[in-house]
């Protein structure tokens, strides 16, 4: 492998064998994977030479991952249940012998209605999965990346962790939750020569912020070509950007050229200028 700013080999990267024993870049775990975000994650790693092994709630969506990605490891776990979590983390270590990324991406968009009719139960899942599941993950792996040295743990935010998100109060929540988490880790673990950033895309294009602008659409009675354009007219580029575009930054994150990132919340997102959302 080659260092992207320099086109030279790079430095030790021959040592990072795992128990396959195959050269590659380390080995990389990214949640909520089997599509969208995720997956495009997974396939620019696995591009970039990493060993990936990705995890999602969704069976069938792993079973579709797996199929047409056969060089990915692929897991069935709901990063909310600990114990999912503790388990999916010893078989890749078993396999590997390592983890030395970690990509918190799994998350949920959570219902969308005012703060009093907002469900007490979707909160509680929308919380247990974009946030608690990230905690989970965090616990599990740093140990060996404690051991190792070294290791990098992006987290996927929001920019709706920047601003505010009316009317989707729980998963605005646990995004500015995740930035708390990010600077946290960040401070705890630098010592140990863990990097920890965050990630916050804004509306991405894709089948879940078509779902997202659909249900805004019912809440307020308005047509859903009408809630795009808002929500359009509030990114300064005035499109929403790709799942490649995140991928990008976080293959950059993952990287050597980003050694001394660490601690930042960074937004790919084509300057969200608010959420607001006024109609």
């Amino acid at each position: 492998m080659v260092d992207i700013m320099s086109g030279k080999p790079t430095a030790g990267a021959d040592e990072r064998e795992d128990r396959t024993g195959q050269p590659s870049q380390g080995v990389a775990v990214i949640t909520g994977a089997a599509s969208g975000i995720g997956k495009a994650i997974a396939e620019k790693m696995l591009a970039d030479g990493w060993h990936v092994h990705i995890c999602d709630a969704n069976p069938q969506a792993v079973e579709a991952f797996n199929a047409a990605n056969p060089k990915i490891g692929a897991s069935h776990a709901d990063v909310s249940d600990p114990d999912q979590v503790a388990a999916l983390v010893a078989d890749v270590m078993a396999k590997h012998g390592r983890i030395d990324i970690l990509i918190n991406n799994a998350g949920i968009s959570g219902m969308t209605a005012p703060v009093e009719t907002f469900d007490q139960e979707d909160w509680r899942r929308t919380i247990d999965i974009n946030i608690n599941g990230s905690f989970y993950f965090v616990r599990e792996v740093v140990p060996a990346m404690k051991k190792a040295g070294k290791g990098a743990i992006i987290n996927i935010a929001s920019t709706a962790a920047l601003f505010g998100y009316p009317q989707r109060t729980a998963y605005a929540t646990s995004k500015w939750a995740m930035l708390g988490f990010t600077k946290t880790l960040a401070m705890e673990l630098g010592p140990q020569g863990i990097r920890v950033n965050a990630v916050c895309p804004g509306s991405v294009e894709g089948p879940r912020i078509d779902g997202v602008i659909q249900r805004d659409a019912a809440q307020r009675g308005r047509d859903a070509a009408d809630i795009r354009r808002v929500y359009e007219s509030q990114v300064s580029m005035r499109k929403f950007v790709r799942a490649e575009d995140i991928a990008n930054m976080c293959a950059f994150l993952a990287s050597d050229a980003a050694a001394m990132v660490s601690g930042q919340i960074i937004a790919v997102d084509g300057h969200t200028e608010s959420l607001s959302n006024p109609l």
